[in-house]
């Protein structure tokens, strides 16, 4: 379990055969988007490879697959993948120990895998799988910029969160030039929405509560919300940026119940607020504005137990 630099997990991926590559749980633009980017970076490598979803590709996201090769992996990669927990259960149990290199940007990385390369200046890990495909001499087709488009976007929140830097517009602006459909993505990302999940926003806005003199806001999402709106869990990410879209808030609290009544938590902060900090105390983890933790207790004691020490992270 050690990290290496870039030119090391550049040379790695070249030197690797039949590749299996995994993405976390819950599966977002950004790990699908570098997963599916690298498959066909490899294979134009001449060599195979598939990605394996443990919650298999959302609807939404469907346009990122790939036709996977059927192969007895060699060599395995996992990206935007933190810790093997993340992997999801089944997934986990089959890989979690025999992951060769994980590809991350999330500064909280476990290291895992046997080889980590991790950036945590990188917006998304789409980032980072730009530059080992650039660095390995791979072209950069459209099918290939679509799909870093789609992750670079998605974890900037179309390029507004502060973890975009100088080099993520520039890493846009190439894959737009290279053909990536910028904004046919932008829309179906951003722009598009169900009549049911805005039923569904509704219903969490009307949950929201405020605390520390409205500096800290509580989201909920239940699974009576989801049942009657018909919303899937993979299509409420985009209600977490509610949070901490209220002038005055620092802290943004998403609390959304998992099918087996435990509750998934997802952080948002602004500046001066670190996020990660604040879910590494209940195991969790993730950036400095955006993190999240898993409680099995009620709603109410999950509640509880955030309020008891977020008010001290306040600036």
């Amino acid at each position: 379990m050690m990290r290496i630099d870039f030119k090391t997990a550049m040379h790695r991926l070249l030197d690797a055969g039949d590749v299996l590559i995994l993405t976390h749980a819950n599966p977002d633009g950004d790990t699908l988007g570098g997963a599916f980017a690298l498959q066909l970076g490899l294979q134009q490598k001449g060599k195979r490879a598939r990605v394996l979803c443990a919650d298999g590709v959302p609807e939404r996201y469907r346009f990122l697959s790939v036709e996977p090769q059927e192969f007895e992996e060699r060599y395995i990669v996992s990206v935007d993948v933190a810790d093997s927990s993340l992997l999801g259960k089944t997934v986990e149990e089959s890989y979690g120990t025999r992951v060769d290199l994980a590809i991350d940007h999330h500064g909280t990385n476990r290291l895992f895998a046997k080889e980590s390369y991790v950036e945590s200046d990188a917006a998304s890990a789409c980032e980072i799988i730009y530059l080992l495909l650039l660095s390995m001499n791979v072209q950069i087709s459209k099918e290939i910029a679509d799909r870093l488009y789609t992750g670079v976007s998605t974890d900037t929140g179309c390029f507004c969160y502060s973890n975009v830097t100088p080099r993520t517009f520039r890493i846009a602006a190439d894959l737009m030039e290279r053909g990536a459909d910028t904004a046919g993505i932008n829309v179906k990302m951003f722009e598009t929405k169900k009549p049911g999940f805005l039923q569904l926003e509704q219903m969490v806005l009307q949950s929201m509560e405020l605390y520390e003199n409205g500096r800290i806001s509580v989201l909920t999402v239940s699974r009576e919300m989801l049942e009657k709106t018909g919303c899937k869990d993979e299509e409420i990410d985009p209600i977490v940026a509610l949070s901490r879209q209220i002038e005055g808030v620092c802290i943004g609290i998403t609390c959304k119940e998992k099918t087996d009544g435990s509750w998934k938590v997802s952080v948002r902060t602004h500046e001066g607020v670190d996020a990660s900090r604040l879910c590494a105390l209940f195991g969790g983890g993730g950036h400095k504005r955006a993190a999240g933790c898993s409680f099995d207790g009620s709603r109410d004691e999950t509640v509880h137990a955030l309020l008891d020490v977020a008010p001290s992270f306040l600036p």
